[in-house]
């Protein structure tokens, strides 16, 4: 009787008024994260609603034949048999990025490749003879995509082909915001055009930094890790449907002035200038760089 009457006690200390007065999912939070909340949602509109797309990078089915290193690539490239066949092949084999190579603000790319067979470009593999034999090499029953033990599950794509569409290929092609999707913190990076990324990475094709600092700022952090639910050992799932939830203010030009790399004086400057955006207070940015994940 006496441990019930302490938890009452406690919860009537603690308890925070909470209105559920829609249809959307709701978490309980205390009155400083109500606050900061608020503030966050009153400021600008979701970053999915803006001129952008937020896509994942590319599912293989077999990434141990898609993604290659540097000594395969150069192996692959001198069996072509002429000039065009090089250049034809060599135009498909570009650099990539996993999640384990993106940190926040860079990237150390791994020297490896990827094959972009995608079935969106309908490439003739008999156009491709030196990267047909690697991928016989590797084996055709792994390669198949018929759902057969053994082999990629199954799909309507040809047997060389990486396994999803990739309709959004040309994504690839332009400057980009890549991150890792699984993070102890958002880790957001700027990477030119022409560099791929693996899934589940996601990809944001655009130029405007501006966006790019949001994303590291401890106000994004909060507010993303605010929508799913942390894994063992405090990795945080970044789905793109979290992140594209997260209101953007419609004017942060003025951050287009950092560069993709800032400075530890630009970073902690683009820190109080994003408080200042979204108008916190002194007590709810403390609270924010408080925080430990």
């Amino acid at each position: 009787m006496i441990g019930s009457r302490y938890k009452c006690q406690y919860v009537q200390q603690h308890a925070t008024p909470s209105a559920f007065t829609s249809s959307e999912s709701w978490v309980i939070l205390s009155p400083i994260e109500q606050s900061i909340k608020r503030k966050i949602e009153a400021v600008g509109k979701p970053l999915k609603d803006w001129d952008i797309q937020i896509n994942y990078g590319i599912k293989t089915g077999c990434n141990e034949a898609f993604i290659i290193d540097e000594a395969k690539r150069a192996e692959i490239l001198s069996n072509c048999q002429s000039d065009d066949e090089r250049e034809r092949t060599e135009a498909i084999i570009r650099p990539i990025l996993r999640g384990r190579d993106i940190r926040r603000y860079g990237y150390d790319w791994a020297g490896l490749y990827i094959i972009g067979t995608f079935p969106a470009l309908k490439l003739d593999i008999e156009s491709y003879p030196s990267l047909k034999q690697y991928f016989l090499d590797f084996g055709y029953d792994r390669l198949k995509q018929t759902g057969d033990k053994g082999a990629r599950k199954k799909t309507s794509n040809q047997w060389f082909e990486t396994q999803d569409s990739i309709s959004y290929w040309e994504e690839f092609e332009k400057p980009k915001i890549v991150w890792g999707n699984l993070n102890l913190k958002g880790s957001y990076a700027h990477a030119p055009a022409g560099i791929y990324v693996n899934a589940p990475c996601p990809i944001i094709a655009t130029e405007n930094l501006a966006i790019l600092h949001i994303l590291n700022s401890n106000v994004a952090d909060y507010y993303i890790r605010s929508l799913g639910v942390t894994r063992s050992g405090g990795y945080f799932e970044y789905k793109p449907m979290f992140v594209g939830k997260l209101p953007i203010p419609l004017r942060i030009d003025h951050l287009q002035a950092f560069p993709e790399t800032p400075s530890e004086d630009q970073e902690r400057m683009l820190q109080i200038m994003i408080y200042d955006i979204y108008n916190l207070s002194m007590e709810e940015r403390l609270y924010l760089e408080t925080l430990k994940y």
